[in-house]
């Protein structure tokens, strides 16, 4: 099992680096809470799932070989980067004279919008898909038995590690929001988050394969 573990410690490494759904995971801790973070979480391991289920079918490497599709979800993912950083921006500038409450005062947020981002985000980022089609099968050797069974078994390590990564990032959002912010602080770090999203967008249209 020394393959397995050598794969979880960089699989981790991979999952803890800075990205769209850790970033998206830190605000949602701090403006929603762990618990509800934490359930928004799901919708990134569902789209992870998606993708690991793909490769084990063999569909990743066609879906990798093909210019056009990442293409189409390369921009695809630059155009929702952009809405959901320019949101962003434009809620803290519309409300930047007013005191910012926590989201969920009043009526309680529903949890399925900070699922859908979630899991818009990890759908439409191709990075995520050339982890799957190019890292993940680094890991397989026809010595550990079925190709399909080695790349689901990884695929769960992966996203084991995906989850604790996201955790991580969610918690540290979390204590920001138990240490009660001021609402000029809340607001800064939103217009943060959002030009920071703005920037991977431009990362990601300027980027090559």
């Amino acid at each position: 099992m020394t393959w397995l573990l050598v794969f979880f410690g960089a699989a981790l490494f991979i999952a803890l680096t800075p990205g769209a759904n850790n970033l998206l995971g830190l605000h949602h801790g701090m403006r929603h809470g762990l618990a509800k973070a934490l359930a928004g979480l799901g919708g990134r391991l569902a789209a992870f799932s998606l993708m690991v289920a793909a490769v084990a079918i063999g569909l990743g490497q066609v879906l990798a070989a093909s210019e056009v599709a990442l293409t189409v979800i390369k921009w695809i993912g630059v155009a929702y980067l952009v809405w959901l950083g320019g949101s962003l921006l434009v809620s803290t500038f519309r409300h930047g004279g007013r005191p910012s409450l926590p989201t969920d005062a009043g009526e309680p947020l529903p949890v399925w919008p900070l699922v859908r981002k979630e899991f818009l985000v990890a759908i439409t980022n191709p990075k995520a898909v050339l982890v799957f089609t190019a890292f993940v099968p680094q890991f397989v050797d026809n010595t550990h038995g079925p190709v399909s069974w080695q790349v689901t078994l990884l695929g769960i390590c992966y996203l084991l590690a995906e989850f604790l990564a996201g955790t991580v990032y969610v918690g540290v959002g979390a204590v920001a929001r138990a240490a009660a912010l001021s609402a000029r602080a809340r607001r800064n770090v939103d217009r943060g988050t959002g030009i920071v999203l703005l920037g991977m967008a431009g990362a990601l249209a300027t980027s090559v394969r």
